[in-house]
């Protein structure tokens, strides 16, 4: 009867992660280049039941009963990274990648530590004095690793080619950082929509293209997630249901049949 009431208990825990996933994937399907999050449930390794100290089969033997299985729990967390739709927005600080690979910026932290991430958010914009960055200022890098710092960005129209290639007129200024990774589950979600790798990361070249005036929008589908967001309310009901059951019957186990 425990075991019914922590089994129950194993059900509630996942289907509460379940929906923290889904409900991150909605706040997030307006959010430029945003990849969805998914999560696998696993069950626990089946233990084996015996049967001891019984002596109703002529000897006091170890027996086999079969397995028991002790609930669900949390499996592995993971990024889709299907593309996302393209919207046009005209401006020219504005960049999609079509294709798998990420955008290199370096942010700082409060230290004034410098560390590089990635992301597929190219909503960008150039500072007073013509660096490319991000809304929230961190640095875009070029493919030599530096900040890329455009002159004239406010009197030149900007161009910027299918490669990455960016030019102010008719002047090669430099060339989008764009990295991608043999295996997405080296990576790690840093926050502001950004990826940093971990140890085990392997870089490879990307096979990424640049559309000027374009956003990628998340790959979340606000149906799909509701969908999911009903199944998981519904399966956490039922944990909860089951458990009120079984309250009920050692409550009247206790109380009742204790006291004949």
């Amino acid at each position: 009867m425990v075991k019914a009431l922590y089994t129950a208990w194993t059900g509630l825990r996942n289907e509460e992660r379940r929906m923290d996933v889904v409900t991150n994937n909605m706040a997030n399907a307006n959010t430029t280049g945003y990849k969805k999050i998914d999560v696998t449930s696993q069950s626990f390794d089946s233990q084996l039941a015996v049967k001891i100290n019984d002596l109703t089969e002529g000897t006091d033997v170890i027996r086999g009963l079969g397995g028991v299985n002790p609930g669900v729990k949390i499996g592995e967390t993971y990024f889709d990274m299907t593309q996302g739709n393209f919207r046009q927005t005209s401006d020219l600080y504005n960049f999609a990648l079509s294709g798998k690979g990420f955008f290199t910026i370096s942010t700082t932290d409060k230290s004034g530590a410098e560390h590089i991430r990635y992301t597929r958010d190219g909503d960008f914009t150039v500072t007073k004095d013509g660096f490319l960055v991000t809304k929230d200022g961190d640095f875009v890098l070029g493919s030599d690793g530096n900040r890329i710092q455009i002159p004239n960005a406010g009197t030149i129209e900007i161009s910027v080619n299918e490669l990455g290639e960016i030019y102010s007129g008719n002047n090669y200024v430099a060339t989008l950082g764009i990295r991608d990774f043999e295996n997405y589950e080296y990576l790690s979600s840093y926050g502001e929509n950004m990826y940093e790798p971990v140890e085990g990361a392997r870089m490879i070249e990307a096979d990424a293209t640049v559309t000027q005036g374009y956003l990628e929008m998340s790959n979340v589908n606000m149906v799909t997630e509701m969908v999911d967001m009903i199944a998981v309310t519904r399966a956490y009901e039922t944990n909860q249901k089951m458990i009120q059951t079984v309250d009920k019957v050692l409550d009247k186990t206790v109380n009742n049949i204790g006291n004949v």
